[in-house]
């Protein structure tokens, strides 16, 4: 049992981190580097992330990228906590980076 609401709160989101993304940091921050094998496929997952970030109306704060990687960092929210929205998120980066190239 938890006696802290809000520290049972921050464990339950860590329990939920994407998979292959890392929480880290105060405020909280999910971080995670794709990789890919060369240019035409980093570049197509760019494309692809910037129109999810347009359909959402959700973005990441930061990305930094080379030929064959991409880092990206989604901040916590308005309440300096990770929270569903951010999960979501992540989640559907994932799912950008599973999908074929085509």
């Amino acid at each position: 049992m938890c006696g802290n609401s809000t520290a049972c709160a921050r464990a339950n989101i860590m329990a939920e981190v994407p998979q292959g993304w890392e929480a880290r940091g105060k405020p909280p921050i999910l971080t995670r580097r794709f990789v890919f094998d060369g240019y035409g496929a980093t570049r197509a997952f760019l494309d692809a992330l910037a129109a999810l970030s347009e359909k959402t109306g959700q973005h990441p704060q930061n990305i930094n990228f080379a030929s064959t990687y991409v880092n990206i960092t989604l901040e916590s929210g308005e309440k300096g906590e990770l929270g569903a929205a951010e999960l979501d998120l992540a989640e559907k980066i994932n799912a950008l980076y599973l999908q074929p190239e085509g």
